[in-house]
């Protein structure tokens, strides 16, 4: 394991340090940034404190993108020794690129996650999540064989596989999609299996927000204890904050290599830890692809340290400025939608937001899964009922709901989809 500062002092002395670093760093290298810098009348060497960050433009990831492939490096291609990438939605994905010595925090960051979560050298590891491209298994890979576990990189998919090999192999501990465990889950039952008779203590699940409901709903149903863990691929990957498996209450970010800010989505000001914006990311040690203060689109609250007092924890994601809906003039997300129905007693929380527009104004559909077959129409017509009230007491919308039979939805094996916008119909 890498050696962790032990106070708050120390910490902000070496991340001014590596603040400086990185951001001259990105002005040699990286033609965005020096133009950026330019233009925005700015210098590296004007940061005398960490508050000084907040004169330097963002990044965006339209930024990445066109600057795609490799306009963002900082070192020569050759000197890159993995590149990853995320799914674009315009055509163009964003790319990422690590030198060896990237590859190498990478892993001790990962490493340091798996240990807040709880687990220890010699554990056994299922590793869910996908392989590839995606950073999450490649993130979790390197991570556990850094800590000393034994790992099994099973990927996503297959999930009677993966539940003869958690019988079999007797893993203490996932990495996995939230919404990727529930299928686990469903399968586990379907075979007749009861998930609180597995050996799994662990599971550290991130890629994608999930609620404090939807804990309950894992831990209720496995013996394990559910904990967050949060990164991007702009970042580093999976490992930028961990949540700790004693406390379980926020996630410690690595601010010794990742420099938090929230910012108000739509001014860009800065906002004093205890209030809600966009979280912003500034790396202090990234040579290949350095990123000063990315816009990671995640809403979120930095708070003080507790299981690891030096480092601020984030609150639980609660949405995203980008996959916000706006429904008759209520900004609503789907966590909102996810917390009221996990409180509905035979809701399942495998669900999807419909969003349409049939004449002038939009409509919000809740489709949402029975928790059992044998539900009678009139079981399922009160559920319905149930789930909107809550959603328009406590969301502030009014919304339709419809209750399918299980398994009824496609089933997530990466991140969930919980939005399907279908407002350009008529």
């Amino acid at each position: 394991m890498d050696n962790v500062v032990s106070s708050v002092e120390e910490l902000r002395a070496l991340q001014l340090d590596r603040m400086r670093w990185s951001l001259a760093h990105a002005y040699a290298n990286v033609p965005h940034y020096r133009a950026a810098f330019d233009a925005a009348g700015v210098h590296p060497d004007d940061v005398r404190e960490l508050a000084d960050l907040a004169r330097f433009p963002f990044t965006a990831k339209a930024d990445l993108r066109d600057n795609y492939p490799f306009g963002m490096f900082a070192v020569p291609r050759e000197q890159v020794s993995r590149i990853h990438a995320s799914s674009g939605t315009t055509g163009r994905p964003t790319v990422v690129g690590y030198t060896r010595e990237d590859i190498d925090t990478w892993a001790e960051v990962m490493a340091r996650s798996i240990e807040a979560a709880g687990g220890r050298p010699g554990d056994m590891v299922h590793i869910a999540y996908g392989y590839g491209l995606f950073t999450g298994g490649m993130g979790a890979h390197y991570g556990a064989e850094r800590l000393g576990c034994t790992v099994v990189p099973v990927s996503g998919g297959m999930t009677e596989r993966q539940v003869q090999l958690i019988r079999d192999f007797e893993p203490r501990v996932i990495m996995v999609t939230p919404s990727y465990f529930l299928a686990i889950l469903d399968e586990m039952e379907a075979q007749g299996i009861d998930p609180k008779d597995t050996s799994l203590e662990i599971g550290i699940f991130g890629a994608e927000p999930w609620t404090q409901q939807m804990r309950e709903e894992v831990e209720r149903r496995s013996n394990l204890r559910a904990v967050d863990i949060y990164g991007l691929s702009e970042v580093m990957g999976p490992g930028v904050s961990q949540e700790s498996g004693q406390t379980q209450d926020g996630l410690h970010i690595w601010e010794d290599h990742f420099y938090p800010e929230v910012v108000d989505p739509v001014t860009g000001e800065v906002l004093p830890d205890g209030e809600e914006g966009e979280l912003v990311f500034t790396s202090l040690t990234k040579q290949a692809m350095p990123v000063v203060r990315y816009r990671t689109r995640d809403l979120t609250t930095l708070m003080p340290g507790t299981a690891h007092p030096q480092f601020r924890r984030m609150a639980k994601v609660t949405g995203r400025t980008d996959d916000m809906m706006i429904v008759r003039g209520v900004n609503v997300f789907p966590s909102q939608i996810e917390e009221q129905l996990l409180a509905v007693e035979g809701l399942t929380p495998h669900y999807l937001c419909v969003l349409t527009r049939p004449g002038r104004m939009d409509e919000l559909t809740v489709q949402v899964e029975a928790a059992s077959a044998s539900s009678s129409e009139q079981e399922r017509a009160g559920m319905a009922r149930a789930l909107a009230t809550r959603v328009k007491d406590r969301v502030g919308v009014t919304v339709a709901v419809e209750v399918l039979a299980p398994h009824a939805l496609e089933r997530s094996l990466g991140k969930a989809k919980r939005i399907s916008d279908q407002r350009h119909l008529r």
